[in-house]
């Protein structure tokens, strides 16, 4: 059984700071996604990545003491992907909205380079946690409690509800990975039925308030989207003689 390497082994041996070497890592990391979306684990090595990267097997050490840093410095930067669509969703007025683009990004993110995902879930399992690759999840956790909280009703337990939220959905995501689903419709679909049917059941909604109908967790992203126009120009009009919208979010007393 191989050895689990220690988390200084894995850190990067050095930062780059000039665009040039910024670029050469970037170069490395990039030529590491494509071997294992290709080639899979036989296929990579310290001596094929800096092969498919286009620099000296010197230069590489220069940056990464080993394979599995750079396997470390990949699944970083993939989640500083998701990181970043997922704190863009969250930023969504309606926090049920705001949730819904979040559970959506999530799914994009699996079946943008559904190989890849499937080859990361294996080796993040494998490999011992760093900060860095603790920093991306405490930042998904934070932004999904923070729109957990803005839902109308305070929960006694949000916490437990966010941490539910997420293994709902990166459950169904890494699964439907696994058996090669690359559908976004129906996955994203089935992954916002579970996760609103579970708040819904948790009692988040209070007396249905704010609740989606089944209609809008059923529809695609271009009909949901329509929806919401809709809705939001149903709730402008409404507003329209009086002094705030109702799409602004009421003032905690």
């Amino acid at each position: 059984m191989a050895r689990r390497p220690s988390p200084d082994a894995l850190e990067p041996r050095k930062t780059a700071r000039q665009m040039r070497a910024t670029h050469t890592v970037e170069a490395i990391i990039e030529a590491a996604a494509r071997i294992f979306e290709v080639e899979g684990f036989e296929g990579y090595t310290t001596n094929a990545i800096a092969q498919k990267a286009g620099v000296s097997i010197g230069s590489l050490y220069q940056y990464f003491p080993n394979k599995d840093a750079i396997t470390l410095a990949l699944i970083a930067r993939e989640a500083n992907l998701l990181e970043a669509e997922i704190m863009q969703a969250s930023i969504i007025e309606r926090w049920e909205e705001a949730l819904d683009a979040m559970v959506l990004a999530a799914v994009r993110h699996q079946l943008r380079r559904p190989v890849l995902a499937r080859v990361l879930d294996v080796e993040e399992a494998r490999l011992p946690q760093t900060k860095r690759s603790m920093s991306g999840s405490d930042q998904i956790y934070a932004c999904v409690l923070n729109v957990l909280n803005r839902a109308g009703k305070c929960h006694s337990d949000a916490a437990t509800l966010t941490v539910d939220v997420i293994g709902l959905t990166r459950g169904m995501t890494d699964m439907a990975g696994r058996i090669g689903e690359v559908g976004l419709e129906e996955l994203g679909r089935r992954v916002r039925l579970a996760v609103f049917g579970y708040l819904g059941r948790a009692g988040i909604f209070a007396n249905g308030k704010n609740a989606p109908n089944s209609a809008y967790l059923c529809s695609s992203t271009n009909d949901r989207q329509k929806m919401t126009v809709a809705a939001r120009q149903l709730a402008e009009k409404k507003a329209s003689n009086t002094c705030h919208s109702v799409l602004r979010p009421t003032a905690s007393p």
